[in-house]
């Protein structure tokens, strides 16, 4: 096959009418070619990080939707379904991303559970990842999350790193907020990546100490304005995530939206497209083109270098998205789950306290850590409750694996006046999360969620809404189209609850991630992410 165009050639910095010729897969010749045709062929996008089961969907639909935008390949940690499933779970996204002419490029989740704070529904020990490791379909180890396992020496995690050593694959990073000391040291263990930077400052210390930054720019976490102005000069040594992309935002745009938002501010469109299209490639070592000849024919056509819009794209030289149109076909797939817990009583919810003032977790717009506040307690007939006037709304953290109690604590900037929100995708063990107004409403969405065995709600005083994701409680079995659409319309019932948060759900699914400062809530009660230990809800 022939495609004509404005060649985008990112290794020699200059673009060039031409025309390349592709068959069985590779690209056979690039030439100079005088025509008419007025559009770019360039590299296919690469999300440098990136956990497909927070699209709610499967890797084959993920696929679906993503070349609509140009993207070709994903560095996927299948740390959330491995959190429900084990190894069983990391099966699963690769053997179903195989279904799809897209290039998936699974890692081996170095935290699972992510901490022993908290209640996973598997373990993968060394011994697990050495197996996985071994494994060529798995690129890499996934991010090491405790990073405190990795200062303190502890003995598993070191041997995890070791086993990524020994089979010569790279090993990403987790590390927000590390700075001097203990950052170099984390660097000097082996670890190659972070996409945890939150200032500028920081990423700054992580790439003149040799580290490479990875841009975030997800639904709920958004570091793009604070970093982008490291890119003009580390473009050789940084690269560009989503992290967590909910599906009402992967219909709109992905890694593609983040190059048009660079070019926007002034920066030269190649070392835009160094950072999207190759350094993935070259740091992860991915089977992906990147427009040379005898290469993989993974390439887009785009409209122009502005926008990015695309109109056309190719992998391994198959047309899968066309003017409009996702050629990839859906198929068939097993429904894996893991959810052992019955309904709750109102009174579960029930706080009795015995001082005045209590410990709430502040969610903060965009960032994936929290402070800590201290606050009056509220309490009606001896119970601790939401104050609506001051939003400090009540939280659970309900075990979805077994039969425990729910943890309770509290949260500002959820904004609900009514109702209550829920979901089972509760980073990264997957237990059911709820916020709400009153003990009553909390308790309803967590029992549509158990009634489902997982899924995502919104309940008010007259209406409820849920997106039921039987896969492993976290993915939908249906199309991106129609799951991108339901969740968009829980996402607008949230918001006229009261919340004023750009993606209420994704944020509340950040609230039980303990390896986040500073404040967060596992199922085993309020855990203190900076000194990494449990704490009291009363002060």
């Amino acid at each position: 096959m022939k495609l004509q165009g404005n060649i985008v050639d990112i290794q020699n910095k200059r673009i060039f009418k031409g025309e390349i010729t592709f068959e069985n897969g590779k690209i056979s010749t690039i030439q100079e070619k005088e025509h008419n045709v007025d559009q770019y062929i360039l590299p296919g996008f690469v999300d440098a990080h990136i956990h497909i089961e927070s699209s709610m969907l499967v890797p084959s639909e993920f696929a679906r939707l993503a070349v609509t935008h140009g993207t070709v390949a994903t560095v996927s940690d299948p740390h959330e379904i491995a959190n429900v499933l084990g190894i069983e779970g990391v099966e699963f996204m690769i053997e179903n991303g195989k279904e799809v002419p897209f290039k998936f490029n699974f890692g081996a989740p170095s935290c699972v559970p992510a901490t022993n704070f908290e209640s996973a529904g598997a373990t993968i020990d060394s011994d697990a990842i050495k197996t996985l490791l071994e494994n060529l379909d798995i690129k890499y180890l996934a991010e090491m999350m405790n990073y405190p396992g990795v200062l303190f020496d502890d003995a598993e995690v070191m041997k995890k790193i070791a086993w990524a050593k020994h089979y010569n694959k790279p090993i990403d990073g987790h590390a927000p907020g590390l700075r001097g000391d203990d950052i170099t040291k984390y660097i000097n263990a082996g670890i190659s990546t972070d996409h945890e930077c939150f200032t500028y400052e920081e990423a700054l210390e992580k790439l003149e100490k040799g580290m490479k930054v990875i841009l975030r720019e997800g639904s709920a976490a958004k570091n793009f304005d604070a970093l982008i102005d490291l890119l003009p000069e580390h473009f050789e040594e940084m690269m560009f995530c989503s992290d967590d992309k909910h599906p009402d935002d992967l219909l709109l745009h992905h890694i593609n939206n983040l190059c048009a938002r660079a070019v926007s501010k002034g920066v030269d469109v190649f070392k835009v497209l160094k950072v999207a299209c190759v350094n993935p490639v070259k740091h992860y070592g991915l089977d992906v083109g990147l427009l040379q000849e005898d290469d993989f024919a993974d390439f887009i056509v785009v409209e122009d270098l502005i926008d990015f819009k695309t109109i056309q794209t190719y992998i391994n030289g198959e047309l899968v998205f066309d003017k409009g149109t996702s050629l990839i076909q859906s198929v068939a797939f097993k429904k894996l789950n893991n959810f052992n817990c019955n309904k709750k009583e109102i009174s579960d919810f029930r706080f009795e306290p015995s001082l005045k003032q209590i410990r709430v977790i502040e969610a903060l717009e965009g960032q994936l850590v929290t402070n800590e506040l201290i606050e009056e307690a509220s309490v009606q007939d001896g119970n601790l409750v939401s104050n609506i006037e001051a939003d400090v709304l009540k939280m659970t953290v309900v075990n979805r694996y077994q039969n425990q109690k729910p943890a309770i604590a509290f949260i500002k900037n959820f904004g609900l006046k009514e109702g209550a929100i829920a979901s089972s995708v509760g980073h990264d063990s997957h237990n059911i999360i709820a916020v709400g107004v009153s003990d009553e409403a909390i308790c309803k969405a967590v029992n549509l969620l158990i009634e489902d065995k997982g899924g995502i709600c919104a309940i008010s005083n007259s209406e409820e809404k849920t997106v039921p994701l039987p896969i492993a409680g976290i993915m939908s079995d249906k199309d991106g189209e129609t799951v991108g659409k339901q969740y968009a319309e829980l996402d607008i019932m949230a918001k006229q609850l009261g919340s004023k948060l750009n993606a209420p759900y994704m944020t509340l699914s950040f609230m039980a991630l303990l390896v986040i400062p500073s404040l967060k809530l596992s199922d085993k009660g309020l855990f203190n992410g900076t000194d990494f230990k449990f704490t009291s809800l009363e002060v």
